[in-house]
Formats: C-alpha cells, sequence, structure tokens
C-alpha cells in the first residue's frame, strides 16, 4: 500500500479523498493555486505545495507543475478526483513514464472511452444497444448536416472528448444544426482541446441511469447498481439518486451486464461508470466516465461500500475487497448539488464570498463540502459549493429528510440552488419520478424558486479581546501552521478548518437587471465577454442573442430585452463584466 498520495484536484473531492486517505493511514499531499491558499482542502491534507495561479491551465491542469509537487513531496500515486486532468491518458502516462501511480483506470482505456465515437464503435461491435447516429466525427457542417438526416431529427451534436455536459448542443430542426455544431465543435475546443463533432439521435425525455463499476487487475469486474441522475439543466446533473426509480430486478441485472461487458471490452480496472439512457424498457449506452463520478455519493449510501477507498487499494495492486454477491442496495440515497447559482435567473453562475456557513446534521445526513464562512467561490472553477447527500428507507422517506436537511442549511452572503431543491423536490412531477425536464426548461416555474429573503449582507465587524489563533504560512510554495496571538478581529474560523479572511465589503451597482422600459441592457452575472452577435446600428427582436458570457465554466446566453435599434456597445470579446455593467443599449 502507498504511504504518500498527492491529490490534483481542489474543493469537496479534494477533501473526499484526503479523508479516505487518513482513515487507511496514508500521507496526503494538497496543491492549489494562489486562489485556493485559503480553501479547506489544503488545510484537510497533512502537506502542501502551491502549484500556480488561478487560471486552471497554469495549475490545475498543468501536469508538469503536478508531477513537480509530487516528486518534490515524494508522493508514490496521483489521485485525480473528478474534472481537471482525471481522464486525461498523457496525464495517465505521464505519471506512469515519472514511476508515479496514477489511481484510475489504464491510459488505453481512457482514450478508448474518452472517445465518444470511438467508444460507440466499441460498444455497438460488442453487441451493447446505442443511441441511433454515427460513430464518426463530422468533417464539417455539410457531414454533419448528413449524419443528422440518417439519425432523424432532433439531434444532438457532441464533442468527440466531451463530459459533463460541455460540448453538448441540440438541434430540435435542421434550421438550428449550424450553431448547434459550431457550439459544440468551440466548447470541445476550449474545454478538452479536440473541436470534433458527431452527431446521435436526441432522445427528448428519457431517464439518465447509469451503472457503477469497479475493476481491479486481477480480472474481477463488478458493478454497484444503479443511479438516475435525470434532473439536469443544461444537460448536467443538479439531483442524483439510488437506485433508479423505473428500474426494476431485471432491469438492474441487465444493465449491470451491459456495464461489466463493456469495461471489461477496454481492459478495464478502477472505478467507472457506463451512463445511459432509460426508454421505457430499452437502455441505450451514452458513454462511459473513466474516473470517480460526483454521484458516487449515494451508491454509497444505498450499498455501504466506499468507492475511493477501493480505488485507492486497486491502484495499489489489490484485488476488489467484495463480490458480487454481497452487493445488496439498501433504502434510498438522493443527493442535491448546492451550487453557487440563481436557479430564478435560468441558473446564472452567482460567484461571491461566504460571509456565514453551516450545515445540516443528524440521522442519515451526509455533506461534501469545500467551503467554509470566509470562502470565496470565484468564476475560475465550478459553482458546485457542496454535495447534500442523504438516506432513508425509501424514496419518499428520504425526500423528507433531504427537505429538512435543506432548511437547515445555511450559507450567508451566496445565492444557491438551496431554493429550487426544496421547491422541486414538493412537485408532483418530482413524487412520480418524472424527469422533471419541464419544470427545469420552465422559465416562468424558475423564477418562483427565488429565495424569499436576500441572506447576502454581511456579517458586523466584531471586537474582543486578544485570542490566540492558528494560521498558515507558505514559505517557497509549502504551507507551514503557525499559531498568533492578537486582537480577535475577522470572522472566527471554523474547528479544524483554515483561518478565513474577512470578505471585502462589495458595492452594489445600480441596474443590476434590465426592464423592458430601459434602453440599456446590463449583465446579470459576473464573467467574461465570449461572443458577441450584434453590431452597432443593428436592428434586434425581442429574445434575439446578444452575446455570450462565460461564467464558472459555463456559457450563458443573454438575448435582447426589447425590440429595437442598437444604439451603444460598449463591450468587446474578453472584456471583464461583472452584474450591472451595461452590455448594449437598444432604443
Amino acid at each position: 500500500m502507498f504511504s504518500k498520495v498527492l491529490i490534483a484536484n481542489r474543493g469537496e473531492i479534494a477533501i473526499r479523498v484526503a479523508r479516505a486517505l487518513r482513515e487507511m493511514g496514508i500521507t496526503s499531499v494538497a496543491v492549489y493555486s494562489e486562489a485556493d491558499r485559503e480553501a479547506p482542502h489544503v488545510a484537510e491534507c497533512d502537506e502542501a505545495y502551491l502549484i500556480g495561479p488561478a487560471v486552471p491551465a497554469e495549475s490545475y491542469l498543468s501536469i508538469e507543475k503536478i508531477l513537480d509537487a509530487a516528486k518534490e513531496s515524494g508522493a508514490e500515486a496521483i489521485h485525480p478526483g473528478y474534472g481537471f486532468l482525471a481522464e486525461n491518458a498523457d496525464f495517465a502516462r505521464a505519471c506512469e513514464a515519472a514511476g508515479i501511480t496514477f489511481i484510475g483506470p489504464p491510459a488505453s482505456a481512457i482514450e478508448a472511452m474518452g472517445s465518444k465515437t470511438g467508444a460507440r464503435d466499441l460498444m455497438a461491435a460488442a453487441g451493447v444497444p446505442i443511441v441511433p447516429g454515427a460513430t464518426e466525427p463530422a468533417k464539417d457542417v455539410g457531414e454533419a448536416r448528413k449524419q443528422a438526416d440518417e439519425a432523424g431529427y432532433p439531434v444532438a451534436c457532441k464533442a468527440v472528448g466531451g463530459g459533463g455536459g460541455k460540448g453538448f448542443r441540440v438541434a430540435l430542426t435542421p434550421d438550428d444544426l449550424e450553431e448547434a455544431f459550431e457550439g459544440a465543435a468551440r466548447e470541445g475546443e476550449k474545454f478538452f482541446s479536440d473541436d470534433r463533432v458527431y452527431v446521435e439521435r436526441y432522445l427528448e425525455d428519457p431517464r439518465h441511469v447509469e451503472v457503477q463499476v469497479l475493476a481491479d487487475t486481477h480480472g474481477n469486474v463488478i458493478h454497484l447498481g444503479e443511479r438516475d441522475c435525470s434532473v439536469q439543466r443544461r444537460h448536467q446533473k443538479v439531483i442524483e439518486e439510488a437506485p433508479g426509480p423505473h428500474v426494476d430486478e431485471e432491469m438492474r441485472e441487465r444493465i449491470g451486464k451491459i456495464a461489466t461487458d463493456a469495461a471489461k471490452a477496454v481492459g478495464y480496472y478502477s472505478a467507472g461508470t457506463i451512463e445511459g439512457m432509460q426508454v421505457g424498457s430499452e437502455y441505450f449506452f451514452l458513454e462511459m466516465n473513466t474516473r470517480v463520478q460526483v454521484e458516487h455519493c449515494v451508491t454509497e449510501m444505498v450499498t455501504g461500500f466506499d468507492i475511493v477507498k477501493e480505488q485507492i487499494r486497486i491502484a495499489a495492486g489489490e484485488p476488489l475487497s467484495i463480490t458480487q454477491d454481497e452487493v445488496e442496495l439498501r433504502g434510498w440515497a438522493i443527493e442535491c448539488r448546492i451550487n453557487a447559482e440563481k436557479a430564478d435567473k435560468n441558473f446564472a453562475p452567482a460567484p461571491g464570498a461566504i460571509t456565514t456557513y453551516s450545515e445540516p446534521a443528524g440521522p442519515g445526513v451526509r455533506v461534501d463540502s469545500g467551503v467554509v464562512a470566509g470562502s470565496e467561490v470565484t468564476p475560475m472553477y465550478d459553482p458546485m459549493v457542496a454535495k447534500l447527500i442523504v438516506w432513508d428507507r425509501d424514496r419518499q422517506a428520504a425526500t423528507n429528510r433531504m427537505l429538512r436537511a435543506l432548511d437547515e442549511y445555511r450559507i450567508g452572503g451566496l445565492s444557491t440552488l438551496i431554493p429550487f431543491h426544496k421547491a422541486l423536490l414538493k412537485t408532483e412531477q418530482w413524487r412520480d419520478g418524472e424527469t422533471c425536464r419541464d419544470l427545469m426548461e420552465d422559465k416562468e416555474w424558475l423564477k418562483t424558486t427565488a429565495p424569499e429573503s436576500d441572506d447576502s449582507a454581511p456579517g458586523g465587524d466584531e471586537e474582543g479581546e486578544k485570542i490566540a489563533r492558528d494560521y498558515t504560512v507558505e514559505v517557497s510554495g509549502r504551507r507551514f501552521d503557525v499559531k498568533v496571538i492578537g486582537d480577535a478581529t475577522g470572522p472566527v474560523a471554523q474547528a479544524g478548518a483554515p483561518a478565513a479572511q474577512k470578505a471585502p465589503r462589495r458595492e452594489r451597482k445600480s441596474g443590476g437587471s434590465s426592464g423592458s422600459s430601459s434602453a440599456d441592457l446590463t449583465a446579470p452575472l459576473q464573467g467574461s465577454i465570449f461572443k458577441i452577435a450584434v453590431e452597432p446600428g443593428a436592428e434586434v427582436a425581442e429574445g434575439d442573442l446578444i452575446c455570450i458570457i462565460e461564467a464558472m465554466k459555463m456559457e450563458n446566453e443573454i438575448t435582447a430585452h426589447r425590440a429595437g435599434k442598437v444604439s451603444s456597445l460598449p463591450i468587446s470579446v474578453g472584456d471583464a463584466v461583472s452584474p450591472g455593467d451595461t452590455l448594449v443599449t437598444i432604443e
């Protein structure tokens, strides 16, 4: 077994892995960007190394810097978590070349399943049912039209290396295809350095059902049942549950075999997930995620098995500690992703500082979080603040427990999806086990999920006696713990968490939203201008695309609030904008 492991990630997954390592008696090593100096994952680990600026390409996505940190720390293995380099075959190979174990599958399996077209071709050859469509990328829009005609509209344009909702655009009609194709290619290049796109039929209201697999290097492959991840926004999951509400024992056995057969077909080992679409009793292979999933927690809750620890054991060359016969699903688990987003504003990203923070507790409640009071949720990274997971004897009981836990959750100074989750879990659609896609696409219903009160006012200054506090200092890229005795100013850090800096006061800008009576259309969120779709002097109709703002790894389309003529356009591609900044004037 390893004695020291580096975690090449941040936030809640880095903390999740660090806790598993601690329980296994393994020293944990954190890496962090300049923006994450005070992040909780840094304090959670035994050692920590600075790897560069906030920009992911210069820190968490830098293979060279992460390997340098591993070598300097003496780590024998690297756990990539999910996102960033978790499904990067070059990173897996670089670890091997450096004599460091990659806690994940072999590079060959990452490549085989990382290419969506290659994986579809491989699965089709193995007799696994796939969604009708192409198994080769389209060279251009013209070829994409041919693929769409063969698959049948509506179609999905999908980036070959995409995942997590990135590089996925839908064309309902032939008129929509060019825009969908170009959007998928653009996101594929931006997030995966691969602009190739293929076309497959878009299933309009399927259930998104995935199967968790575990495989070791001794030829053992098992599955841990399914998860239903049908509640999504922009093709990204927001609520997951296990087991699937519309999966019976016959289907569970059938899709479990599909999943284990798929893993065997590529010589897979480690934890992985076969994702698929359920339409009635039919099940179509969608893709394989060659890493631990965000939603692995619900499977852990219903099976009692620790998936992260199993990953580590497999990487160390040990056989699986469990057999298929030992897998039994007990009760029901639900996970709500607590994202820094405003559901009432069409899930607009809402970065900012957390002023107060208190997590729910009690029977059957688990919180995997990456923040504390004083943490800053920046636009540089994913908007997920935490994952709230509950377990109970059945789906309704688990829903009631989740509603209780959501009521207990307190996050001050930041807009999150908590009000949305509470509203959705009380609907008939959720009760009946529907996909809730009608609600997720209903902007009027989403507006009803706005929080009842604004809990964003920062707390007042505290004055008190001198106290001793634990801090960390950074010297040559390494962190050390120190004790400082001084005035008790600023918010008190939670026990076991890093001392958080007091969040700066922020002036509110006027004009944070635009009504149809105003000529100015203002930015509803913080981000950068990714694309501008109009020119000065252009005539626009209400609802026409004005620009795209990129924030927290998402593209947000900003549309005209009124019809008229563009009289002023004070923005350029690449500009940073804040809520209230004028984007365009339409008169």
